[in-house]
């Protein structure tokens, strides 16, 4: 299970470094492989190969109806491996997509990452608590 927030800086050639934390962690789960994609809120989401690939498979028996979700989910999609020194490469179409120039938020989110420009994590989570973000999680105490 992946957790937590990092603040990250994309260098000059679009690449991101993963925290030692979870490099070490996709390193013994998947030999460092990963899925890069575009999620509808506007953030990249980074997925554990073998993850991606459960998860391509429950989108591809999706109905027609959810054609959209298809197409941004595994139409985008992209492999990559982290390269010696912990990185990868965002493709500069996915980078525009989600906003990314330079500051980053990578946030573990369970069994994948959600990859964030920071001022658009902060928009979405605020215009989401004011539509009632939180009601789903009545049930749920902290």
């Amino acid at each position: 299970m992946y957790q937590g927030l990092s603040k990250l800086t994309l260098d000059a050639k679009g690449r991101i470094s993963v925290p030692a934390r979870h490099r070490d962690a996709l390193v013994a789960q998947c030999d460092g492989r990963v899925t890069l994609t575009r999620h509808p809120d506007g953030c990249l989401l980074v997925y554990p190969r073998p993850r991606w690939e459960q998860k391509r498979a429950e989108l591809a028996r999706l109905p027609h109806s959810r054609r959209v979700l298809q197409r941004i989910l595994i139409g985008s999609a992209v492999d990559l491996e982290l390269d010696n020194s912990g990185r990868i490469l965002i493709a500069p179409e996915l980078r525009a997509a989600a906003g990314l120039e330079r500051d980053a938020f990578l946030s573990g989110v369970g069994e994948h990452f959600e990859l964030w420009e920071p001022m658009r994590m902060d928009e979405i989570e605020k215009k989401q608590l004011a539509e009632g973000g939180l009601d789903a999680a009545d049930d749920f105490s902290v």
